[in-house]
């Protein structure tokens, strides 16, 4: 009985031995690099600022105006920004699938009873709904509220909408703007619609990078939240750069937290997350050295959405993370600023 003791204390130690080796081993082991050159990865140990909608809070949300600011005022590093598929098949740049909370699509009505509206789904106006044409005669700077409080952009003619770059803009727009004279600049981009539709999108990406946009081709990182674009881009789009999709991302956080990230396939470019997930009511906190630590080793840039406050701002930087998405570039510029003196 003893020795039938002894023997199963023995055998439990190994198990115990070779299971420590085994961790040990794996996490010692150099991981896959996901991308040879990623121009996604910061340069210092100071984060990327990346224009979430070209800058929310400063400017009309995405429209040139706030992406040229962005840019030219702001010096930002990275435009980020989503697309969906028009009527008539272009891309155009626009954080809902509708134009109601942020055109006057709905004239003279306030900004809560648009909120309002915004909750039916049956009477929202769609992108898919219109041409590129019809979208281009409304104003996308009708709801911008200024600091002040004030909603300067309400009572301009279609010309003046014009003038002030506030109409929605067309995919390759915001190439012409700045392909010559910011060579250097990055762009964030996800692709919204699912199914047929976001295979329609990642094919114009594709092309406009692989014809016209050469030189930002390996500047361009694409998003999305749909596997099945995901997949399709990694198929038929293998040259284009991607982000991790929900399902990449909870792998790569997932093995992370059980140590065993070696085995995860990693083959995107830059790991996009939020600093904290709530599953089921657990919160599980992201904003983590060991996921930045971990991504680094694959040459996978880790970039923090959306961060609009000073104290969150700080925390990352000191994590040094690779890029922080902001709705307010003139708050986190300044706090980025406070590092460098």
């Amino acid at each position: 009985m003893e020795m039938k003791k002894h023997k199963k204390v023995k055998i439990t130690i190994f198990v115990i031995v070779i299971f420590a080796l085994f961790m040990t081993s794996i996490n010692i082991i150099p991981a896959k690099k996901a991308i040879d050159v990623n121009p996604f990865l910061s340069q210092n140990d100071l984060p990327m600022i990346a224009a979430h909608r070209g800058g929310a809070i400063n400017n009309p949300e995405n429209t040139l105006k706030a992406y040229k600011s962005a840019v030219n005022e702001y010096h930002v590093d990275i435009l980020e920004s989503d697309l969906w598929l028009t009527k008539d098949n272009y891309l155009v740049y626009n954080h809902d699938a509708y134009i109601d909370r942020t055109s006057n699509v709905n004239p003279n009505k306030t900004l809560d009873e648009v909120k309002e509206l915004c909750k039916d789904e049956n009477a929202r106006h769609y992108i898919s709904d219109y041409t590129l044409k019809e979208l281009k005669q409304f104003n996308f700077g009708y709801y911008f509220c200024d600091e002040e409080g004030n909603f300067p952009y309400q009572n301009l003619s279609m010309q003046e909408v014009i003038d002030n770059q506030l109409q929605i803009v067309e995919f390759s727009e915001l190439f012409d703007c700045f392909y010559e004279s910011n060579p250097t600049l990055l762009f964030i981009l996800e692709i919204k619609n699912p199914g047929e539709k976001g295979c329609i999108a990642a094919n114009i990406i594709d092309e406009a990078l692989s014809t016209r946009y050469i030189n930002y081709k390996n500047r361009v990182v694409i998003g999305t939240f749909h596997d099945e674009i995901q997949e399709n881009l990694r198929k038929h789009h293998p040259s284009l750069l991607t982000g991790a999709s929900t399902s990449n991302a909870a792998t790569f956080i997932i093995s992370e937290m059980l140590k065993v990230n070696i085995f995860a396939n990693c083959s995107f470019a830059c790991l996009q997350i939020p600093t904290s997930y709530n599953i089921k009511g657990i919160k599980i906190k992201l904003d983590k050295k060991q996921y930045i630590r971990q991504a680094h080793k694959r040459n996978i840039a880790v970039q923090y959405w959306t961060i609009n406050d000073e104290i969150t701002m700080r925390k990352l930087i000191d994590l040094k993370c690779d890029a922080i998405m902001s709705d307010d570039i003139k708050l986190l510029k300044q706090v980025i600023d406070s590092y460098k003196n």
